[in-house]
């Protein structure tokens, strides 16, 4: 299996959790060059632009923001906040942590593994210019079999649970006609 098709494994483009995503940004021109940059490293490019204002990326649609916040106060990180942008290779890794530095971002982990994260995690950890926390991330191989099976034991077991509960609700009603008579 190369390492797109477990990509595509792992995450079907058929089932997106996200709309969107948006961050707020202090400096708009100076945001926009850095987020050009460094998604171009992904293969993320602007799909939509209403600069001044704001900037969608992604491939074919807007899936990451970044503009003023609407409220017209200053911009803020949120504690916790934390992006993660899918890589498909290592090397995308490596590149994005690369230009997010020359850019201006800060370092918050080197590309490499995390095997924290999992035994086949790949990730690298920056700041954007703005304080927004970062991350691209690889997972290169498909979902163990064991979760797999787990899976499928429970779909399993909540196709035979109705017909189990349907086969005990059956002689409780029965009683039911018989107490009323």
């Amino acid at each position: 299996m190369t390492e797109m098709e477990a990509f595509a494994r792992i995450f079907p483009p058929e089932h997106p959790m996200l709309h969107h995503v948006s961050v707020g940004v202090t400096d708009f021109d100076r945001a926009a060059k850095f987020y050009d940059a460094v998604l171009a490293t992904l293969g993320f490019k602007r799909v939509a632009d209403f600069a001044p204002h704001a900037i969608g990326y992604g491939t074919d649609r807007p899936e990451f923001w970044i503009g003023h916040p609407h409220d017209q106060k200053p911009m803020s990180v949120g504690n916790g906040t934390h992006l993660g942008f899918i890589a498909r290779t290592k090397a995308q890794v490596h590149k994005f942590h690369e230009i997010a530095l020359r850019e201006g971002g800060s370092n918050n982990g080197e590309p490499g593994p995390r095997p924290d994260y999992g035994p086949d995690y790949y990730g690298a950890f920056i700041y954007d210019l703005d304080g927004n926390k970062l991350e691209a991330a690889l997972l290169a191989t498909p979902v163990p079999q064991a979760q797999t099976a787990k899976r499928s034991t429970a779909k399993e077991a909540k196709k035979t649970a109705p017909k189990k509960r349907a086969a005990k609700k059956a002689p409780a009603k029965k009683a039911k006609k018989a107490k009323r008579r």
